[in-house]
């Protein structure tokens, strides 16, 4: 079992930053692959970015590609998304959620992640 909880959340005019953080409870963290997701309101929840369990790989979103950028912390147990450039589009909820697959490979598909977090609004004001 995980549990996760972000934070960094707020509202930011456009061309601005902000930096999310998502901590996970258990000693078993390095053990997942980890992913960012954004939901809309009216809109599906969408894949923003993973990273892999020992942080060497990434995988983003063509959307944010350049502009964000997902990191972890095994020793304390956190998944970042630092997000710069942000644009109005970008308005949504954020969550964190974790992947315990043995495979490789990182999903963009939000049914393979096990574990979510409850989420944090970020508004981008044009």
């Amino acid at each position: 079992q995980v549990q996760l909880v972000e934070s960094g959340g707020g509202l930011v005019q456009a061309g601005g930053s902000l930096k999310l953080s998502c901590a996970a409870s258990g000693r078993t963290f390095s053990s997942y692959h980890m992913g960012w997701f954004h939901q809309a309101p009216g809109k599906e929840r969408e894949f923003v970015a993973a990273i892999s369990r020992s942080g060497r790989r990434t995988f983003y979103a063509d959307s944010v590609k350049g502009r964000f950028t997902i990191s972890r912390d095994n020793a304390k147990n956190t998944v970042y998304l630092q997000m710069n450039s942000l644009k109005p589009e970008d308005t949504a909820v954020y969550y964190c959620a974790a992947d315990g697959t043995a495979l490789l490979r990182l999903s963009t598909n939000r049914n393979e992640y096990d574990y979510w977090g409850q989420g944090t609004q970020v508004t981008v004001s044009s």
